[in-house]
């Protein structure tokens, strides 16, 4: 979708759609419909004095103008009531915005920025703007790659603009519509990435997209490392897991310097399983396909460092993802198997479907060589994080307070939610093995905790932070900017954990 920002007024352009906010309880047109109320011949206010609008949070009416100048037509879109108001009140509103337009096959649409601090709204025009832009693309977004039946009935919104008559903030509006463009822009394509299915999107493939997704962006390095170098390194815990698969594991690193090299590295590490059944300890047969979403913390992995560079944020960021399949055969890993990690630690397998946590064992370590500031790693790790907490918060772990505030902080500003989970000494005694240094489950008591717990052990002692986003990382519902699928969920958490770390500092 392309984006603009152009001067001028919405009221006086000759366009197909344009957008206007409505606050339930106020009983006039506020901010830009104002303006498109006078041109409308004051349709909006009697729609609104009429009872025909409260205004409620995300609701939508499509109105005709019936003056030949201005926009042909005017949506309102609620906002639901002030005191509620936030960031997330903008994306939906203006999801939903463009979902209506979208229906009403219109190409184009256009809007305003007309929420700021001036409306006693605690907003610059900047977080505002990137709010809009990241509703639009963000609710906009649509998985046809492989539609063939009726794929000219798909609708697409071509164009979005942004409309600015201040002069003193207009380089504000169109600097903030860039920053979003490039964070949505991360975010939709590692959706297509997580909804591409098992067999087009292998580890190879993985590997692949993420050298193709690097390759445009500067000071962005992307290699990849095959079997015998993970042989050479030590990694058999990794490669124990994909032994399985006849398709070969990758482990994908990608070094963004935007900082000198004196300044260490912030690390972000993975999960990329791209395919689960489980191995020999078989998932049931019901809802398995999803199971191509396994490697969702690879992909926002490989997405922020991505927005990072595009960004030139002004640090070094590296992101490692291990990629393998999980699959059964003759030669894959067994219950009771013991696997000797890149660390020197040994792994006992309670359960092959716990291999999450194994291979993250390897790249974990692996995150050592740069002595970093800190280390974040992403998995769709439990399904104990999913009864927990749901499709609306993912399990945060880890030894640091710092670290944890900042990706608080970030959650904040993004609303993609973390709640944070004990590490107690009680549920590091859960994981010691009988026959190894430690298992790799400890059993359904406490099981998204006592996965992290595994994967302390080879974090060693630098910062880290583990998210477990086995809930938020696939949908089963729609949300006002989240198609259900493949959600996206962690680039643009990371990312603004990265934008905010040297004022943090």
């Amino acid at each position: 979708m392309n984006i603009q920002v152009k001067k001028g007024k919405l009221a006086e352009l000759t366009v197909e759609i344009a957008v206007a906010t409505h606050f339930e309880g106020e009983l006039l047109p506020r901010g830009a419909g104002i303006g498109l109320d006078e041109v409308t011949g004051g349709l909006i206010k009697t729609i609104i004095e009429g009872g025909d609008f409260p205004g409620k949070r995300f609701e939508t009416l499509v109105l005709f103008n019936p003056k030949p100048v201005g926009p042909k037509r005017v949506i309102l879109v609620g906002l639901g009531k002030k005191k509620d108001f936030s960031r997330e009140t903008v994306r939906g509103a203006y999801a939903k915005a463009a979902q209506s337009i979208r229906k009403l096959n219109l190409k184009t649409f256009c809007a305003a920025v007309d929420l700021d601090e001036t409306e006693d709204i605690n907003l610059d025009v900047g977080a505002v703007t990137e709010a809009m832009v990241e509703g639009v693309m963000l609710g906009l977004y649509q998985f046809n790659v492989f539609k063939t039946v009726d794929r000219d009935q798909i609708r697409e919104i071509d164009e979005f603009v942004i409309v600015e008559d201040r002069e003193d903030v207009f380089d504000q509006v169109k600097k903030a519509a860039k920053t979003a463009l490039l964070i949505a822009g991360g975010v939709n394509h590692i959706r297509d990435l997580v909804s591409h299915p098992g067999n087009e999107m292998t580890p190879g493939d993985l590997a692949q997209a993420a050298v193709n997704f690097a390759c445009p962006a500067k000071n962005l390095q992307t290699r990849v490392l095959e079997v015998k170098e993970m042989q050479e390194l030590g990694m058999n815990a990794l490669l124990g897991v994909a032994k399985g698969s006849d398709e070969p594991p990758r482990f994908i690193i990608m070094e963004y310097h935007g900082a000198g090299v004196e300044e260490p590295a912030i690390v972000l590490v993975g999960k990329g399983l791209t395919f689960d059944s489980g191995g020999i300890s078989l998932k049931p047969a019901d809802k398995m396909e999803e199971m191509k979403s396994d490697m969702s913390g690879a992909a926002a992995v490989i997405g922020a460092i991505k927005v990072a560079a595009d960004l030139a944020l002004p640090l070094n960021i590296i992101s490692l993802a291990p990629a393998v399949e999980n699959l059964p055969s003759g030669k894959a890993y067994k219950p009771g198997d013991v696997l000797k990690s890149m660390s020197g630690l040994t792994i006992e397998v309670v359960n092959t479907d716990a291999e999450g946590r194994i291979i993250l064992a390897d790249a974990l370590f692996y995150a050592k060589r740069y002595r970093p500031q800190a280390v974040i790693d992403l998995a769709t790790l439990t399904g104990a994080c999913v009864v927990a907490l749901g499709e609306h918060a993912a399990g945060m772990m880890g030894n640091n307070d710092d670290l944890k505030a900042r990706i608080k902080a970030a959650a904040e500003v993004t609303a993609e939610k973390v709640w944070e989970l004990p590490l107690w000494d009680e549920y590091q005694e859960m994981i010691k093995s009988d026959v190894a240094d430690y298992k790799n489950s400890a059993g359904r008591g406490g099981g998204t905790i006592t996965a992290g717990a595994f994967l302390s052990k080879f974090a060693g002692s630098y910062p880290w932070v583990h998210l477990d986003i086995a809930g938020t990382a696939w949908l089963s519902k729609d949300k006002p900017y989240i198609p259900k699928g493949a959600s996206g969920f962690g680039v643009r958490l990371l990312v603004q954990m990265l934008r905010a770390w040297r004022k943090d500092n």
